[in-house]
């Protein structure tokens, strides 16, 4: 990234195209979020089970302008002046084409506009969604992030100041929430599909494995548990979906947070930020309230809205990066693999 220099930065547009999401949104450092629009994938992708990368792109392609239109009109931006400072855009991770057409739209903005750019990482856009909230955590904190595609518990220490403590060593939990709904017949995604079945479902009637629990360690493995819910459903079939998926949430619920309890006492920090996809579920919401209460820790999370991906928390880790002193160049691209701890502050 180029520095931008001493520019006074006040409202940003981001702009949200990493997956299956399309999201734009403008925040203002002073008035807070001014609008936000979003347009979800789900039904587009829900005939084939999973997101179709070209498929995703080319819907990406349809929505960015309606969607940017309403996203200004809510903000109140005057017709026929430059609406924002400056515009922030996901560079990374996610499906190569989603990404580049989100980056190509955006620079197209920012060259027409005549300010300044910046690429912005989608988690690092999770990880600081939390302070779109009135209630927001301050830095430092231990961050939970799980969704379709990541399981991470990250140590937070400022901007880009990111330590990964734990990873998933195979499956994310969203991936085992859409692969355990496949299993019992249900829709995509999977995780509002098993987390509705799961509230007519017996507890205990299925104790599934909590995956690498049982040793020291924070990384994540949720390939066994899909193999014992496959087991499962093979022995007592269609009729106990409910217990099965009762027993699989359960397993998700404790294994996160037993890693959580554990990364919070090797840190001793104070603050759980909870965010991603997953992060919406219920179930996990109260058990790590409970276990937080209990140890004295506030625990903060992103309104569900939020919590999927959407062009917010774009704008307000775009502002983050440009009032830090961060630009791109007039050539962009694409990192459809970025690690987070590649991510200088």
């Amino acid at each position: 990234m180029a520095a931008l220099g001493s520019v006074k930065l006040m409202r940003v547009l981001g702009i949200e195209t990493s997956c299956d999401e399309t999201g734009v949104a403008v925040y203002d450092e002073a008035a807070g979020l001014l609008g936000h629009a979003l347009h979800s994938q789900v039904s587009l992708h829900a005939e084939w089970g999973g997101v179709v990368p070209e498929l995703a792109s080319r819907d990406h392609v349809l929505r960015l302008i309606p969607l940017l239109e309403q996203a200004l009109a809510d903000s109140g931006c005057k017709a026929g002046a430059v609406p924002v400072d400056a515009v922030a855009y996901t560079a990374g991770p996610g499906l190569a084409g989603a990404l580049l057409t989100g980056a190509a739209f955006a620079r197209s903005l920012a060259w027409t506009w005549q300010v300044p750019a910046v690429g912005v990482h989608h988690m690092e856009g999770h990880l600081l969604a939390p302070m779109l909230e009135p209630r927001a955590p301050r830095f430092p904190f231990l961050a939970l992030l799980v969704s379709g595609g990541h399981t991470l518990l990250v140590d937070v220490r400022g901007l880009g100041q990111y330590e990964v403590l734990g990873d998933t060593r195979d499956d994310a939990v969203g991936e085992a929430f859409d692969k355990t709904a496949k299993l019992l017949g249900l829709g995509y995604p999977g995780g509002p599909a098993v987390a509705a079945l799961a509230r007519d479902g017996r507890p205990g009637v299925f104790d599934f494995p909590r995956p690498m629990t049982s040793r020291p360690g924070l990384e994540f493995s949720f390939s066994g548990l899909k193999t014992a819910v496959l087991k499962a459903v093979e022995s007592a079939g269609p009729e106990a979906a409910a217990d099965i998926a009762r027993g699989f949430e359960d397993a998700v619920v404790d294994t996160l947070a037993i890693k959580c309890r554990r990364a919070l006492e090797q840190t001793s920090l104070d603050s759980l930020v909870v965010a991603g996809g997953v992060g919406a579920n219920v179930r996990l919401r109260a058990r790590l309230r409970e276990d937080c209460n209990a140890l004295g820790v506030e625990v903060y999370y992103p309104r569900p809205e939020f919590c999927t991906d959407n062009g917010a928390m774009i704008a307000y880790a775009g502002l983050q990066r440009l009032k830090a002193g961060q630009a791109d160049p007039a050539r962009f691209g694409a990192r459809p693999r970025w690690s987070l701890d590649e991510l200088a502050a």
